[in-house]
Order: C-alpha cells, then sequence, then structure tokens
C-alpha cells in the first residue's frame, strides 16, 4: 500500500505538467511521470525490502529474476490516457512468493483510493475509511482491452467482442484502457473485465487478479481454464453467472473466426 500510494502521490502532482516522451516501440510510451511513479515505489520497497528482486515496467528487473519473492510493479498504467490529459490510471504493485501472488496494492490517484489484498482480505481505503470489497454484476459495465490482437481464441481484435448482439444486449462495454477497471470488478464497479495476453509475473495484470480472486470473483484464462503460469489471456468476473455469459461470447468469437 505505501508503495502504490508513493507512486500514486507522484502521479497526481506531475498531472497536466508538461512530460517528455520516451518512445518504447510500437507505439508504446513512457513519460517522465512513469519514471517518477516507479522511482518512488522502487524507494520504498528498497526501504522494506531490501533483499527481495523486483520487476518494474520501466527499469526492468532488479535481484536475481528467479527470486523466491519478487515484487511486480506498474508505476502508470494508463499511460496513454495520462499523456492526453484524462486522470484514468491506476499504480499496481503486487509481491510474487514462489508461484503465488500474496499481496498486492490497486491505486487509483484521480480519488485517492488505495484496493489492496494480503491474499485473503480485500478492502479498499479511501481517507481513513475502510471497507471490504464486494463485487457485483449489477453495473452491467464490462471492460475490453483493445490494445492487442487477441491470439489466444484467434480474433484479429479485441473489438470483435463488441460486435456480438447477445453481449451488447446483456452488457455495456467499456473501455477504460488501464488495469484499474480488473480492481473495479473486484470492489463491484465493473461486472466484468477481458483481455489477451500472458498474465505470469505481469506487471500490469497481476495485482487486479490478486484482488479478484481474494474477493471471490471468477478468474480464468480466456478458455475457461484455471489461472496457471502457462495461462494466457484473463476474464475476470463478478460471479459465476456472469463469467459463463462472458465465456459464451468468447467462444462464440473464436468459432466464427472474426
Amino acid at each position: 500500500m505505501a508503495a502504490a500510494l508513493a507512486g500514486a502521490e507522484v502521479v497526481r502532482e506531475m498531472f497536466g505538467a508538461p512530460l517528455e516522451r520516451h518512445d518504447k516501440g510500437r507505439g508504446d510510451f513512457a513519460t517522465d511521470a512513469d519514471l517518477a511513479s516507479e522511482a518512488a515505489v522502487l524507494e520504498v520497497l528498497r526501504y522494506a525490502r531490501p533483499d527481495d528482486a523486483v520487476l518494474g515496467e520501466e527499469t526492468g528487473r532488479i535481484g536475481e529474476s528467479e527470486s523466491e519473492r519478487m515484487w511486480l510493479v506498474d508505476p502508470l498504467c494508463g499511460t496513454a490516457n495520462y499523456a492526453a490529459g484524462h486522470l484514468m490510471v491506476a499504480v499496481n504493485v503486487a509481491l510474487r512468493e514462489g508461484t503465488d501472488i500474496v499481496a498486492a496494492a490497486s491505486a487509483d490517484p484521480s480519488t485517492g483510493e488505495v484496493y489492496w489484498t494480503d491474499g485473503a482480505n480485500p478492502l479498499v481505503r479511501r481517507g481513513h475509511v475502510i471497507r471490504a470489497l464486494r463485487p457485483s454484476a449489477r453495473t452491467g459495465l464490462v471492460d475490453v482491452n483493445l490494445e492487442s490482437p487477441y491470439p489466444t481464441i484467434g480474433l484479429d481484435h479485441g473489438s470483435a467482442l463488441l460486435a456480438d448482439s447477445v453481449f451488447t444486449e446483456r452488457f455495456r462495454p467499456r473501455v477504460v484502457s488501464t488495469t484499474l477497471a480488473v480492481a473495479f470488478v473486484a470492489a463491484g464497479k465493473r461486472a466484468g473485465y477481458i483481455t489477451d495476453g500472458e498474465m505470469r509475473d505481469n506487471v500490469h495484470f497481476s495485482a487486479g487478479v490478486a484482488l479478484c480472486l481474494a474477493a471471490g470473483c471468477t478468474v480464468t484464462d480466456l478458455r475457461g481454464e484455471q489461472l496457471s503460469s502457462e495461462a494466457a489471456g484473463l476474464i475476470a468476473a463478478a460471479d459465476e453467472e456472469t463469467h459463463a455469459a462472458l465465456l459464451d461470447v468468447i467462444a462464440r468469437q473464436a468459432e466464427a473466426g472474426v
């Protein structure tokens, strides 16, 4: 929590200032705020846990890559939003011990909220108020990550999911382009979240996945299988019924080969 909040404070303070972009290739980039936030997160982690390894989105690996304890850091998830003047971003910090994420925090700089779990209890703090996270599908909002193709199920683009009439009749699709939306599933602010991509040691998704699992959400890969080191893609749903409906949409689109 301390590390995520330290990064979020930097992100909030630098919001709206002129920022240099650092090209990462293939249309991706970081800003000075990404770098400064990661530095703030690493300062907290190095002070508190100097012997642990860290994998940061911007600085890469620090320490032994096969360390039993590895911190996964995404200092500003939603860089394109941020650079365009939108504070819809997250600062994600997760701790992997062995193969399990045992603690995680996702901070929202726009509200000052921080969602966190010790691996068992899913909580959110805003100011001095702490409450339990309670997933719910009542909003009907489902976020779909459109950043890349969905090779796991054979789709050229995630937008194919949005063209499914059954999906749009039951759910209200959203694209906020930050993994803060995964934490929103755990908090009941989203009914579900869908993305492709490798989940193993993923600095973007590990914190949100840990929050969803601790909150009792239904979480699988895109084929409905349990998440594992080989799993690709993610469906995080508020409950089993919502998950089944989303899985059906994905299977229908995969069969169509859109």
